[in-house]
């Protein structure tokens, strides 16, 4: 009788940084690496606890004074759209949105540095290269996809083809949800909420693939950039004593 060695993952613990949500606080990180076929195992599993991934990276908040980034996920077969999110809804119904395998290439890679140089010119990422997008979208032991979102196809003397690219988001498919890595889109179309159509299409495809939950990341009170996240109701916050209920 053979059995499967299970060496357990090993955690690392990052040295204080500036708090990118709330100024004036210090932010630490726990993390392990995600690599080798029980990734995806190990992923599911952390991904209950309140880690997120990055790459090949797990990893969650362990500040010693702040317990503010709260893990969300929202129940998709309960959630209906309030009337702003079904006008939003409504204005980006001319969208067309695919969950495509996870292949980075030029095309997303403008709309990534049009979107990191509107939004976020001075930070972490603002230096990053093609190279550092592919890796970024690839380099995944996980199951993951990307989703992209395109406008009205354009027509022209040889015929229609394909819209211009609006959107993207990089989507891992976990055993009981969808997890939201990292977006973004097209700055020069701000009336269409690319963001928040986003979470809402990602919803209806979670329902679609029979998975009861879509995870949203960190809410942080107190946050402007994460304040939105507590819009998505009914929803569930990981706490001391697990996922609670909100909404």
């Amino acid at each position: 009788m053979t059995s499967e060695p299970r060496d357990p993952p090993q955690f690392y613990l990052t040295s204080p940084a500036p708090c990118p949500y709330l100024p004036g606080r210090e932010e630490r990180k726990v993390f392990t690496h995600l690599v080798g076929r029980r990734a995806g195992v190990l992923n599911d599993a952390l991904t209950h606890s309140g880690f997120r991934r990055s790459q090949t990276i797990a990893y969650r908040p362990a500040c010693e004074n702040c317990k503010a980034c709260v893990s969300v996920r929202i129940l998709c077969a309960e959630f209906s759209p309030n009337r702003t999110q079904k006008k939003l809804m409504a204005r980006n119904a001319d969208i067309y949105g695919d969950l495509a395998p996870a292949r980075a290439d030029v095309e997303q890679f403008r709309l990534f540095r049009s979107y990191l140089d509107s939004r976020h010119a001075d930070g972490g990422m603002a230096d990053m290269a093609m190279l550092d997008y592919g890796m970024m979208i690839e380099d995944s032991h996980v199951e993951s996809r990307i989703a992209l979102y395109r406008l009205p196809p354009v027509k022209n003397g040889l015929g229609p083809s394909p819209g211009p690219l609006a959107a993207c988001c990089l989507t891992d498919v976990l055993e009981d949800g969808l997890s939201m890595v990292y977006s973004f889109y097209d700055p020069a179309l701000p009336r269409r909420s690319l963001g928040a159509y986003m979470i809402l299409d990602h919803i209806e495809k979670a329902k679609a693939l029979g998975l009861p939950h879509l995870y949203l990341g960190y809410w942080v009170e107190g946050s402007r950039k994460m304040d939105y996240k507590a819009q998505y109701l009914p929803q569930e916050r990981l706490g001391p004593g697990g996922w609670t209920r909100v909404g």
